[in-house]
């Protein structure tokens, strides 16, 4: 009977110890689970993270998608520079500081600690790379040939500021540049806020232009300059971004020719503001090479035009800017309400 009973416990025992034992190993397994579901949700948190803080911006080539804000920025081309100044942020390095200051007059300045990396057309490599900068700015047109040589110093983006024909007007490609740059440094609201500004400064000058009583809306612009001592006139056609913002304080462009013209204006002689003639004249020119008061003076082909006859005509200032951004679109705006209501 006690063997009996030795051997009823005995497989009792067993039977306890092969329970445990099995719910042991279902304990492991799902402890085991449980830790890998928690890594695959911890690898996802921070897949998700790194999405929500990583940056993906858009230029000429496709999206570049950035970890965090650059800040050390070198840009090639002036209007880069305008761009960030406009959302009050200074590059670390730019072309041409010398020629920026001759042309390009907005406020706030370029500060004085900003390096300058050599021209616009021939940027110097070394320079760019002693400044360790995040990102480096520049246009695809000008820069092409040194894109490569560029991006192994940094990333690089590369915008163009003259869309070819069909793909938009030089100003709409302004507008769309500089929301991409301020998606870079993370101040979209901030931009968005100054080209909602922008539009309302034009509805405002159009209304001053109204009543200072200016009824003839149609203009010319050009620019001018002597070469060999002839005299060269652009004449801008309507995909030119200084046309554009002409035509947005309430103005419209008298001179039209056939076919496209990739920088927005033909270089012409004065025979072409013949068909033209009845409207406001706007010109740029240097005060020391001014060639309507000097090769044009006494030419009848100028002369008898009707808006010289009528002094229809307007003089910007020389270190006009009208390839520019938001800050310059604005600045010219002001200039050529001026210009056409100070006599009145």
């Amino acid at each position: 009977m006690k063997k009996l009973f030795f051997i009823a416990f005995i497989m009792f025992i067993s039977v306890v110890l092969v329970a445990c034992g099995e719910g042991n190993t279902e304990s492991d397994q799902d402890d085991q689970q449980g830790q890998e579901e928690n890594q695959e949700q911890e690898q996802a948190n921070e897949s998700e993270t790194s999405e929500e803080t990583s940056i993906t911006v858009t230029d000429v080539y496709g999206e570049q998608t950035f970890d965090e804000v650059p800040e050390r920025i070198v840009v090639l081309e002036w209007v880069y520079a305008e761009n960030l100044l406009a959302l009050d942020i200074q590059p670390v390095g730019m072309a041409d500081i010398e020629g920026y200051h001759d042309w390009v007059n907005i406020e706030p300045e370029i500060g004085d600690d900003v390096e300058d990396v050599g021209t616009r057309q021939e940027p110097n490599l070394e320079a760019i790379q002693a400044l360790e900068p995040d990102v480096i700015i520049t246009a695809n047109s000008r820069h092409e040939a040194i894109m490569d040589s560029l991006k192994e110093i940094a990333p690089t983006l590369a915008y163009n500021s003259y869309p070819e024909e069909g793909e938009g007007t030089q100003y709409e490609e302004m507008e769309s540049t500089f929301k991409e740059m301020a998606k870079l440094v993370q101040k979209e609201e901030q931009a968005n806020q100054l080209l909602a500004d922008l539009d309302q400064t034009y509805s405002d000058i159009e209304t001053e232009i109204s009543e200072a009583g200016v009824d003839n809306t149609d203009f010319v612009l050009a620019q001018a300059f002597s070469s060999d001592n002839s005299p060269v006139i652009r004449l801008f056609k309507d995909n030119a971004m200084a046309t554009e913002i002409m035509t947005k304080i309430g103005l419209e462009n008298a001179y039209q020719s056939d076919g496209f013209q990739l920088y927005g204006f033909d270089e012409t002689s004065v025979e072409s503001l013949q068909t033209a003639q009845d409207a406001h004249f706007f010109y740029i020119v240097q005060e020391d090479d001014n060639i309507f008061t000097n090769q044009l003076a006494g030419n009848p082909a100028w002369e008898e035009l009707a808006f010289v006859k009528e002094e229809r005509t307007h003089q910007l200032p020389g270190d006009t800017w009208t390839f520019g951004g938001p800050l310059s679109a604005e600045v010219f705006a002001n200039q050529i309400k001026e210009a056409l209501t100070q006599e009145k």
